[in-house]
Protein backbone atom coordinates (compact mmCIF):
# COMPACT_ATOMS: atom_id res chain seq x y z
CA UNK A 1 0.00 0.00 0.00
CA UNK A 2 1.44 3.19 -1.07
CA UNK A 3 1.01 6.10 1.20
CA UNK A 4 0.35 9.91 -0.26
CA UNK A 5 2.77 12.00 0.85
CA UNK A 6 2.03 15.46 2.28
CA UNK A 7 3.02 18.64 0.24
CA UNK A 8 6.19 19.98 1.50
CA UNK A 9 5.91 23.34 3.35
CA UNK A 10 8.65 26.03 4.49
CA UNK A 11 7.51 28.67 6.29
CA UNK A 12 10.16 31.91 6.55
CA UNK A 13 9.85 33.73 9.93
CA UNK A 14 11.86 37.11 9.73
CA UNK A 15 12.01 40.24 10.59
CA UNK A 16 14.84 42.54 13.03
CA UNK A 17 15.38 41.56 16.29
CA UNK A 18 13.10 42.07 19.05
CA UNK A 19 10.23 42.08 16.96
CA UNK A 20 8.13 38.71 17.80
CA UNK A 21 9.99 36.23 15.65
CA UNK A 22 10.77 33.68 18.17
CA UNK A 23 7.67 33.61 19.66
CA UNK A 24 5.39 33.14 16.68
CA UNK A 25 8.14 30.80 15.24
CA UNK A 26 7.74 28.58 18.46
CA UNK A 27 3.94 28.77 18.43
CA UNK A 28 3.63 27.55 15.03
CA UNK A 29 5.96 25.10 15.02
CA UNK A 30 4.03 23.49 17.65
CA UNK A 31 0.77 23.89 16.48
CA UNK A 32 1.78 22.37 13.15
CA UNK A 33 3.92 19.71 14.63
CA UNK A 34 6.79 21.04 12.51
CA UNK A 35 10.44 21.55 13.25
CA UNK A 36 11.62 24.96 14.29
CA UNK A 37 15.08 25.74 12.98
CA UNK A 38 15.91 29.11 14.42
CA UNK A 39 18.51 31.28 13.92
CA UNK A 40 19.56 31.74 17.47
CA UNK A 41 18.87 28.13 18.46
CA UNK A 42 22.13 27.39 17.09
CA UNK A 43 23.83 30.76 17.58
CA UNK A 44 23.65 30.53 20.98
CA UNK A 45 25.07 26.82 21.29
CA UNK A 46 28.84 28.51 19.08
CA UNK A 47 28.45 31.30 21.70
CA UNK A 48 28.69 28.59 24.23
CA UNK A 49 31.76 26.86 22.32
CA UNK A 50 33.00 29.63 20.82
CA UNK A 51 32.15 33.09 22.59
CA UNK A 52 32.11 35.97 20.91
CA UNK A 53 33.92 38.64 22.57
CA UNK A 54 33.63 41.51 19.53
CA UNK A 55 30.91 42.43 17.14
CA UNK A 56 32.78 41.19 13.98
CA UNK A 57 32.82 37.91 16.27
CA UNK A 58 29.00 37.75 16.95
CA UNK A 59 28.66 38.59 13.06
CA UNK A 60 30.97 35.15 12.18
CA UNK A 61 28.46 33.08 14.89
CA UNK A 62 25.64 34.67 12.98
CA UNK A 63 27.06 33.90 9.47
CA UNK A 64 28.29 30.31 10.74
CA UNK A 65 24.61 30.01 12.09
CA UNK A 66 22.50 31.10 8.62
CA UNK A 67 25.36 28.06 6.83
CA UNK A 68 23.79 25.36 9.15
CA UNK A 69 20.31 26.64 9.17
CA UNK A 70 20.24 26.72 5.65
CA UNK A 71 22.04 23.18 5.39
CA UNK A 72 20.18 21.28 7.85
CA UNK A 73 16.67 22.29 6.40
CA UNK A 74 18.16 21.28 3.10
CA UNK A 75 18.55 17.57 4.47
CA UNK A 76 14.76 18.19 5.60
CA UNK A 77 13.07 19.27 2.48
CA UNK A 78 14.97 16.54 0.87
CA UNK A 79 12.87 14.00 3.15
CA UNK A 80 9.51 15.63 2.38
CA UNK A 81 9.98 17.35 6.05
CA UNK A 82 7.67 20.73 6.73
CA UNK A 83 9.94 23.18 8.73
CA UNK A 84 9.35 26.54 10.26
CA UNK A 85 12.56 28.77 9.68
CA UNK A 86 13.02 31.59 11.87
CA UNK A 87 15.94 34.23 11.85
CA UNK A 88 16.72 37.75 11.12
CA UNK A 89 17.27 37.23 7.36
CA UNK A 90 19.22 39.42 5.43
CA UNK A 91 18.65 39.81 1.14
CA UNK A 92 21.55 38.78 0.66
CA UNK A 93 20.04 35.19 2.29
CA UNK A 94 17.42 35.43 -0.40
CA UNK A 95 19.20 32.75 -3.34
CA UNK A 96 20.06 30.66 -0.42
CA UNK A 97 16.56 30.47 0.76
CA UNK A 98 15.33 30.52 -2.92
CA UNK A 99 17.43 27.05 -3.14
CA UNK A 100 15.86 25.64 -0.35
CA UNK A 101 12.03 26.71 -1.30
CA UNK A 102 11.92 25.57 -5.15
CA UNK A 103 10.74 21.90 -4.64
CA UNK A 104 8.60 23.08 -1.77
CA UNK A 105 5.70 25.13 -0.79
CA UNK A 106 6.73 28.44 0.47
CA UNK A 107 5.55 31.73 2.77
CA UNK A 108 6.96 34.06 4.99
CA UNK A 109 5.94 36.37 7.92
CA UNK A 110 7.53 39.52 8.45
CA UNK A 111 7.08 40.36 12.11
CA UNK A 112 7.65 44.20 12.41
CA UNK A 113 6.93 46.30 15.90
CA UNK A 114 6.82 49.97 16.87
CA UNK A 115 10.67 50.93 16.79
CA UNK A 116 10.06 52.29 20.35
CA UNK A 117 8.64 48.88 21.59
CA UNK A 118 11.68 46.94 19.59
CA UNK A 119 14.14 49.22 22.20
CA UNK A 120 12.23 48.48 24.70
CA UNK A 121 12.10 45.41 24.51
CA UNK A 122 15.88 45.22 23.37
CA UNK A 123 16.60 46.74 26.62
CA UNK A 124 14.66 44.48 28.62
CA UNK A 125 16.40 40.98 26.62
CA UNK A 126 19.90 43.21 27.25
CA UNK A 127 19.58 42.25 31.42
CA UNK A 128 17.77 38.82 31.01
CA UNK A 129 20.57 36.25 32.46
CA UNK A 130 19.30 33.51 29.87
CA UNK A 131 20.14 35.70 27.12
CA UNK A 132 23.86 35.25 25.79
CA UNK A 133 25.77 38.59 25.70
CA UNK A 134 27.09 38.27 22.55
CA UNK A 135 23.95 38.60 20.80
CA UNK A 136 24.91 42.42 21.57
CA UNK A 137 21.40 43.35 22.45
CA UNK A 138 22.53 46.19 24.18
CA UNK A 139 24.23 47.85 21.36
CA UNK A 140 21.45 47.56 19.02
CA UNK A 141 19.15 48.89 21.30
CA UNK A 142 20.98 52.27 21.39
CA UNK A 143 21.91 52.38 17.97
CA UNK A 144 18.41 51.01 16.32
CA UNK A 145 17.95 49.13 13.43
CA UNK A 146 16.14 50.14 9.74
CA UNK A 147 15.81 47.44 6.76
CA UNK A 148 13.63 44.53 8.01
CA UNK A 149 11.93 43.39 4.58
CA UNK A 150 10.24 39.88 2.79
CA UNK A 151 12.97 37.96 1.04
CA UNK A 152 12.98 38.49 -2.67
CA UNK A 153 11.73 35.33 -3.21
CA UNK A 154 8.36 33.35 -4.38
CA UNK A 155 5.22 32.25 -2.66
CA UNK A 156 2.48 33.72 -0.22
CA UNK A 157 3.45 36.98 2.38
CA UNK A 158 1.76 37.49 5.93
CA UNK A 159 2.50 40.94 8.19
CA UNK A 160 2.79 40.07 11.67
CA UNK A 161 2.70 43.31 14.15
CA UNK A 162 2.19 46.64 13.67
CA UNK A 163 1.17 49.49 16.01
CA UNK A 164 -1.54 47.82 17.46
CA UNK A 165 -1.60 44.56 19.15
CA UNK A 166 -1.29 41.62 16.67
CA UNK A 167 -4.42 39.94 16.06
CA UNK A 168 -3.07 36.72 16.59
CA UNK A 169 -6.66 34.89 15.98
CA UNK A 170 -6.67 36.18 11.95
CA UNK A 171 -3.24 35.83 11.21
CA UNK A 172 -3.33 31.93 12.81
CA UNK A 173 -6.03 31.46 11.09
CA UNK A 174 -4.62 32.41 7.78
CA UNK A 175 -1.61 30.69 8.30
CA UNK A 176 -3.16 27.60 9.49
CA UNK A 177 -5.05 27.60 5.92
CA UNK A 178 -1.73 28.22 3.95
CA UNK A 179 -0.36 25.33 5.85
CA UNK A 180 -2.99 23.04 5.72
CA UNK A 181 -3.91 24.03 1.94
CA UNK A 182 -4.19 20.52 -0.27
CA UNK A 183 -3.30 18.81 2.58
Amino acid sequence: MRMRRRLTRLLIVTGLPGTGKTTLARLLAGRWCAPLLGKDLIKERLFDRLGAPDAAASQRLSDASFAIQFAVTGELVAAGVSAVLEGNFRPEHAGQVLELARPVTCAQVLCWVDESERMRRLRARASDPARHAGHRDAELARSGASGAAYLSIPGERFLFGGTQAPDWPALLERLDGWWNDGQ
